[in-house]
């Protein structure tokens, strides 16, 4: 059988990709090696932080038009999907991370903040602990999107819009044919005029047969969940999401949905590959979490309610990667760089403009597969 577009991997950006492209009119097959909703990769979970707050004007310009993909996306669904807190970025002195980017991008995309010293910050949210010579960058419509849920509503869209979407079928090759691209399964081949590889951890064992290689980095990370004693003083409406922004990184939710808030360092796992990885915690990460929170937010620390793991797929650059293959045109490559759920469904769309129509109305070079950070690669830098 022959499609307009064939996408491998539907976590996020496989199923907002399918969803647009269907929904553009394209036949469309999405092939999955494992479950729909499965936990091996980067899509699972209750919730990811979205924010306008990022260290260029390209990125806060591109989290404006998440929100609206995601009002978009709610009222396709007729559901609420963003979940506004606030959120709160947290910049000790001499952090790794510096503030002036942050605060340079808002203003250039007229996007409003506030500056608060420790004092100020501890007066609003009292469960911080804050040095002197913290401050905080506060933007008020940051929040939350569901991971799991979210996806799950990508894929059954996708689905009404008349996309195949086939779980449980690993591709075992790939081949451009020039006209055409001919992906393999055990259960047969099929042809597509655009390939679109949102495979994540995965990506190079299927570049593999294009004799391509992208510089990533695979790591097992961890989120752990804690019942705060006082789960009123974290209850959404009264606490943000919030990110340390030093290294190592951390960042925290409110409550919700349940009655735990969910915590975790950003990059702090062990370099591994999506075979290798396992699903039981690391002690030591759990340790070095649980010693951040005795120190800056005691409160929230709790009685342990669980913790799982997840893969992140670091380019050197930490940007995303979106954009057709290097001599390889029918085939794109998207990757989210272990930042993107946020802006999955506009990233979706994006892809399905490249696919379908060659180009989009946002400057994707920044992002492109063949820039120098991929070809190239320098000491990696994966603070965001």
């Amino acid at each position: 059988m022959t499609f307009d577009a064939i996408v491998v991997g539907l976590g996020a950006l496989g199923s907002a990709a399918a969803r647009a492209l269907a929904a553009a009119g394209a036949r469309v097959l999405g092939l999955e090696q494992f479950r729909l909703g499965h936990h091996r990769g980067a899509s699972h979970d209750h919730a990811r932080i979205i924010r306008r707050s990022y260290h260029t004007p390209a990125y806060v310009r591109l989290a404006g038009l998440a929100y609206r993909a995601w009002a978009e996306l709610e009222w396709e669904a007729e559901e609420r999907l963003v979940v506004t807190t606030g959120g709160l970025d947290l910049f000790p002195a001499h952090s790794a991370i510096p503030p002036g980017p942050y605060r340079s991008s808002l203003e250039a995309c007229g996007v409003p903040y506030q500056w608060l010293d420790a004092a100020e910050v501890m007066r609003r949210w009292p469960a911080f602990r804050l040095d002197a010579d913290v401050h905080g960058l506060w933007q008020a419509d940051a929040g939350m999107v569901p991971a799991a849920r979210g996806t799950e509503l990508l894929q059954r869209l996708a689905v009404h819009h008349g996309a195949s979407l086939r779980d449980q079928t690993p591709v075992t090759g790939v081949r451009d044919l020039g006209d055409a691209v001919e992906v393999r399964t055990a259960g047969g081949a099929w042809r597509a005029a655009r390939l679109l590889l949102c495979a994540d951890a995965w990506t190079n064992e299927l570049l593999a047969p294009l004799g391509a290689r992208l510089p990533l980095v695979v790591t097992q990370e961890q989120v752990s969940y804690f019942t705060p004693t006082d789960r009123a003083a974290f209850a959404v409406g009264r606490f943000p999401v919030w990110i340390w922004m030093d290294d190592p990184s951390f960042y925290g939710f409110p409550v919700w949905p349940g009655t735990a808030l969910k915590a975790a360092q950003d990059i702090g796992g062990r370099e591994v590959t999506a075979r290798t990885r396992g699903f039981e915690p690391d002690p030591a990460a759990s340790e070095r979490l649980a010693g951040f929170l005795r120190a800056r937010l005691p409160a929230a620390l709790g009685a342990h309610a669980s913790t799982t793991t997840c893969l992140y797929t670091l380019p050197p650059d930490r940007d995303f990667v979106l954009g057709p293959l290097p001599g390889h045109d029918r085939v794109l490559v998207a990757l989210g760089a272990a930042h993107a759920f946020k802006f999955a469904p506009l990233l979706g769309r994006l892809l399905a403009d490249l696919a379908l129509h060659g180009g989009t109305q946002e400057d994707l070079r920044p992002f492109d597969p063949g820039r120098a950070a991929l070809t190239a690669p320098a000491e990696p830098h994966y603070l965001v």
